[in-house]
């Protein structure tokens, strides 16, 4: 069984995203197995969060393995000034895999070369968010019947949001065009255009946020102002709420245009919206558990035909 790391989307093949996404599909069908009796999984959230953490656990727990962890890192012995690589260290004695959260970047790439069992990066800073990412490659595919040749705007906080930097390193292989709406303060980093660039990515740069300027959107990615990411928060206190979606902007979208948020939400997308048949940030945030199921067996090398040929459906699904 071939193990691997899931530390940035960059690493993945065009053919290993598909697979990748085809499992989610077989996951989706059948969420609740035994392919990780057990096996024990750790989650290390050495940040905040609710949905990655969680689907993350549900995940494991739909597999049949065991979990353990910390949501606080107040809670671990980082607080007596243990260092990440004994952190690390010590809970690879228990586990088999680790899922794990940083604000440092790069935290989850060093994991990996320190430690003998596989890493999840489950956000890095401003960095990369992976997991994240291959579920909104599968919410997009399964909205849109195709990852190919698609108009994706991105609104928001470009500069800090490692969900939209993953997910232009993801597109790279599917030909998008890319509209990226933000504040010169928060404007997409030079290195992503950059990269754009490198892999003849179009991509053009607005600063109005208009009915008129999203009416030839397939997929509108809002993105929540990044407080804790602010050294100024007189800077914060500015840009907040300079992009709010509202329902009535909503007007002239294409009949398959879908909206979607890594969440959670503050202010860009009103309650007005949540109810329109465009919206689809919460049944984003479901395809996580799908998508993180294939993750995780991806890493510990149980295979798609391994999950195809799986007899351990367990059929008392919710």
């Amino acid at each position: 069984m071939e193990k691997h790391n899931f530390v940035t989307i960059a690493d993945l093949s065009k053919e290993k995203i598909l697979y990748l996404l085809d499992m989610a599909q077989e996951f989706e069908r059948h969420p609740n197995r035994e392919l990780l009796k057990g096996k024990v999984v750790a989650t290390l959230f050495f940040e905040p969060s609710t949905r990655t953490q969680l689907s993350f656990q549900t995940a494991a727990n739909r597999l049949g393995a065991r979990v353990i962890g910390f949501s606080d890192a107040k809670t671990s012995s980082t607080t007596k000034g243990e260092t990440l690589k004994d952190t690390i260290l010590m809970v690879s004695n228990y586990a088999d895999i680790i899922a794990m959260r940083h604000h440092i970047e790069g935290a989850a790439q060093y994991a990996s070369e320190v430690v003998p069992i596989p890493i999840i990066n489950a956000g890095d800073g401003a960095h990369m968010h992976p997991s994240q990412c291959m579920l909104d490659l599968y919410s997009i595919y399964k909205t849109q019947g195709t990852l190919e040749n698609l108009n994706i705007y991105l609104v928001g906080d470009l500069k800090y949001g490692r969900t939209v930097h993953s997910l232009i390193t993801a597109m790279r292989h599917f030909n998008p065009t890319f509209h990226f709406i933000a504040p010169e303060e928060l404007a997409m980093p030079q290195e992503y255009k950059i990269y754009c660039k490198k892999h003849n990515i179009e991509f053009h740069e607005h600063t109005a946020f208009t009915e008129d300027e999203i009416a030839h959107a397939d997929i509108l990615y809002m993105t929540r102002v990044q407080k804790e990411r602010f050294s100024d928060l007189m800077e914060y206190e500015r840009v907040k709420n300079v992009y709010i979606l509202h329902e009535s902007m909503l007007h002239k979208a294409r009949p398959n245009m879908k909206i979607m948020h890594p969440l959670p939400r503050v202010n860009e997308i009103a309650y007005d919206v949540d109810n329109n048949p465009h919206a689809y940030y919460i049944q984003q945030a479901k395809n996580g558990l799908y998508a993180r199921e294939a993750i995780f067996c991806y890493c510990l090398g149980i295979t798609l035909d391994d999950v195809r040929n799986d007899t351990t459906i367990i059929r008392s699904e919710y």
